[in-house]
């Protein structure tokens, strides 16, 4: 594995965890990517004034003191992402996911298999619940098959029930799918989709913002409905009951600023889905192309990211 000196400075901030508290990765990753940035987080210098991020400059110049032991945490890290074939991306990179770059909450690095593309900025999460219909697996996927059939990237959590509907689908029809997981690059959750994820390296790609010998972590999940938000452009809800992550994907993705769209069906039989459409924003939706006409081109979201980019090399 190709790793930049700069790649693995940012990797070794996030490696600090001082009498178990550790430095926000989104302040790492947003500090980051301003001119300077990465200079002064290392000299123990946060540029937000929030309460969060002056724990994280505690934590930051409490870990700084031993260096060394940064480097090893993240060299076995590397060690072990290399082995499974695994890439690495960051906020520094002009490849990082245009989508992802959008949110504030974004990941400081992704590990990958397979390949990620500027097209897949034509994003859209397809998820609902691990314990779905068979009504509800039916219009998962064909939902997702559509979705591909107009170009459109199917991301998805490599969950049991919605999420492989939405998967297979998409790669059954010749689309590309991106499964972003909730632990480690090295690990496979549920392992019953072990096949499955080593298909979908081949049309698409499985990303994680975790160490990649992460195991499974209750806590890992719905930090994954982050990034899976934020590598779309918007989220089509299922089916999900009032407790679902995939409702918590709905609310996080409207957090973002992201299209929520959700099924008539789901409007219909689930209260909390007729309030996020009265009340919140949702889009109820029966068909794909009520889907397909609120997405903007790649070059619109590249653009977005460009700017965005700009602004970052002005002084704070």
């Amino acid at each position: 594995m190709n790793v930049t000196e700069v790649q693995r400075r940012l990797l070794e901030l996030c490696a600090i965890r001082v009498e178990q508290a550790s430095v926000d990765w989104s302040l790492i990753a947003r500090q980051a990517q301003f001119d300077g940035g990465l200079e002064d987080l290392w000299r123990g210098v946060t540029s937000e004034k929030s309460a969060a991020a002056k724990r994280s400059a505690i934590a930051l110049r409490r870990g700084l003191r031993d260096p060394a032991s940064l480097a090893r945490k993240v060299e076995a890290e590397l060690e072990a992402a290399a082995q499974a074939g695994a890439r690495l991306i960051t906020v520094l990179d002009q490849e990082y996911p245009a989508n992802l770059r959008l949110i504030p909450n974004l990941p400081p690095f992704l590990f990958y298999l397979g390949e990620l593309r500027d097209a897949d900025a034509l994003a859209v999460a397809v998820v609902g619940t691990r314990t779905a219909s068979d009504d509800g697996l039916c219009r998962a996927a064909r939902m997702s098959r559509l979705l591909a059939g107009h170009g459109v990237t199917v991301v998805s959590g490599l969950a049991k029930g919605i999420d492989t509907a939405a998967h297979d689908a998409a790669l059954t029809s010749g689309g590309r799918t991106i499964a972003v997981l909730g632990t480690g690059i090295t690990q496979c959750y549920p392992e019953q989709n072990r096949d499955l994820a080593r298909k979908i390296t081949t049309g698409g790609a499985l990303v994680s913002q975790f160490w990649p010998s992460r195991p499974p972590r209750k806590d890992g999940f719905p930090r994954r409905n982050v990034v899976t938000s934020g590598l779309s452009q918007g989220t089509v809800v299922i089916e999900a009951s009032n407790t679902s992550g995939a409702r918590m994907q709905a609310r996080i993705a409207l957090d973002h600023g992201k299209q929520v769209f959700l099924l008539k069906s789901l409007v219909t039989g689930q209260p909390w889905a007729r309030d996020y459409v009265d009340n919140r924003g949702a889009i109820e939706v029966s068909d794909v192309d009520e889907v397909i006409t609120r997405l903007a081109p790649p070059e619109r979201i590249m653009q977005a990211t460009a700017q965005q980019q700009q602004l970052s090399l002005m002084p704070l």
